[in-house]
């Protein structure tokens, strides 16, 4: 008898009860694989050549259930745009199992768009080739930036057509890896219904699961508290030195895990202005970049009252405890952006005149709409004596030749060799990222065409997005103002 595919180790279900409903995926009519992560595959320990096949493509869809799984639809809560919902749930996703990848990490494998489920809400449970290629394209991104994020492990096509407002869409089920799927809503949903010993045995699955060095800390659940706190002021700090819009930021999307979740209307920058906002369902720019630390900070804050009634048993001092909490995170994100800035400017030391420095270039930058990837980019060409790349951005580059005098002063300061500053700065620099109009591209050829090489071609430079490229100039030039010009995303649903 061959071996299973995958050997699960299912915590969740057996922690967490009442946190899920069992559930089976949709048969589909035809599932093909359109693209297979190999490199993930073989992260997770798994057979790649064996499921990079027609078998593997009906494994992943939903269409057999592999041994072992034991499919769950999770049920959460969350506020969407501020307003509160208290069941949402996964609509048209299911949890299979859990993987123990090579590194001994816990790791969950889950579908996203396998059918309806109880938590639908009117919903098809269905999933298209765009929306799936999309989030399997900039997963993949953000893991070379070197961003905590979901990743996919297959795209596969299902033979059917699904049906949205833009009319009719080839149909796709994505399968898709995580730390784990516990979001900031999983606990408003048991604070809600004031099912506490429910919401205690979810914060023990995830300290045991995310935060093991805490189990036996006296305080465990107020320390995890800090801990989750810490982790998303960092992710956030990485989203924003790389220009990254999540673009619908409500609780149901923030983990506690501390992994960028769910690729829907995302983008990044071009032109730098603090207040851009691409999605097309955020008519108020409640999530647009400037507003991503502050909706962070919200969101921690909607956690810490789910959490009271296991931070202390006196509600006064558990109100205490979790402001506390909520107020450091200003303070943390602010350590964590401050420190990447620096390496982006290629600082090796503190001063107390660093934040106005980036501060000051990032003003000139939005003054005059200058690209926010190549600019930073283009430092390191600048502290070899070549100005030309970086003063070519600004229109009137009388704003940053002065800023340049500042920033020269401040290296010389470091007394760092400057070929270390260079190297710092690099690293800290992509001169690829998921460019806007490239990523469209994209999408366009595989989903009209069935054509997967601007893809590939796409997937392939981004995945060194640090090192310049033969052959791949174009993938690091800005849209044209006609590319850019009204340019919206949409939720995948």
């Amino acid at each position: 008898m061959a071996p299973p595919f995958f050997v699960f180790d299912n915590r969740f279900m057996h922690d967490c009860v009442g946190c899920f409903v069992p559930w089976q995926p949709v048969a589909v009519a035809a599932p093909k694989m359109i693209r297979f992560n190999r490199a993930l595959a073989l992260e997770l320990g798994l057979d790649a050549e064996a499921l990079d096949s027609p078998l593997g493509a009906s494994l992943l869809s939903g269409n057999q259930v592999p041994e072992g799984a034991q499919p769950l639809a999770q049920v959460y809560a969350g506020h969407q745009f501020g307003h509160f919902s208290p069941q949402l749930g996964d609509g048209r996703a299911l949890l299979l199992g859990e993987l123990i990848d090579r590194y001994g990490q816990r790791r969950d494998l889950a579908l996203k768009g396998s059918g309806r489920t109880p938590f639908a809400r009117g919903g098809d449970g269905k999933a298209a080739v765009g929306p799936v290629l999309r989030e399997y394209l900039l997963g993949e991104a953000m893991h070379a930036l070197g961003i905590p994020t979901t990743r996919a492990l297959a795209a596969v096509r299902t033979g059917e057509w699904i049906h949205r407002d833009v009319g009719r869409l080839p149909g796709a089920v994505l399968a898709r890896v995580a730390a784990s799927h516990v979001r900031v809503g999983t606990f408003q949903y048991f604070a809600a219904r004031g099912e506490i010993g429910s919401l205690r045995a979810l914060a023990e699955h995830v300290i045991a699961r995310h935060y093991p060095d805490l189990q036996d800390h006296a305080d465990r659940y107020l320390a995890c508290l800090h801990a989750v706190s810490e982790r998303q002021a960092a992710l956030i700090a990485h989203w924003m030195a790389v220009g990254f819009i999540h673009g619908v930021m409500n609780t149901d999307n923030m983990t506690l895990s501390g992994e960028t979740i769910d690729y829907g209307p995302c983008a990044f920058l071009d032109a730098y202005d603090p207040n851009t906002v691409f999605s097309a369902i955020d008519a108020y720019g409640r999530y647009a970049y400037a507003n991503q630390p502050i909706v962070a900070r919200w969101n921690l804050a909607r956690l810490a009252e789910a959490w009271l009634p296991l931070l202390d048993e006196d509600p006064q001092r558990a109100v205490t405890l979790a402001n506390e909490v909520v107020d450091t995170f200003a303070r943390r994100y602010q350590r964590h952006w401050i420190a990447l800035m620096r390496k982006k400017l290629g600082i090796l030391t503190l001063e107390a005149g660093d934040p106005k420095l980036i501060e000051d270039f990032l003003s000139t930058m939005a003054e005059q709409r200058v690209d926010f990837t190549l600019a930073f980019r283009h430092l390191s060409a600048a502290l070899y004596g070549n100005e030309e790349p970086l003063r070519a951005l600004w229109m009137e580059p009388t704003g940053i030749a002065a800023w340049l005098v500042r920033w020269r002063d401040r290296l010389a300061r470091d007394g760092a060799p400057p070929e270390e500053q260079a190297e710092v700065q690099r690293l800290a620099n992509p001169i690829y990222i998921p460019r806007n109009h490239q990523v469209e591209i994209a999408l366009k050829a595989a989903v009209e065409h069935e054509d997967l090489a601007p893809l590939d071609r796409l997937l392939t430079v981004l995945s060194h997005p640090f090192d310049e490229q033969p052959d791949a100039a174009a993938y690091a030039l800005p849209a044209t103002a006609d590319q850019a010009a009204g340019y919206r995303t949409f939720c995948g649903t």
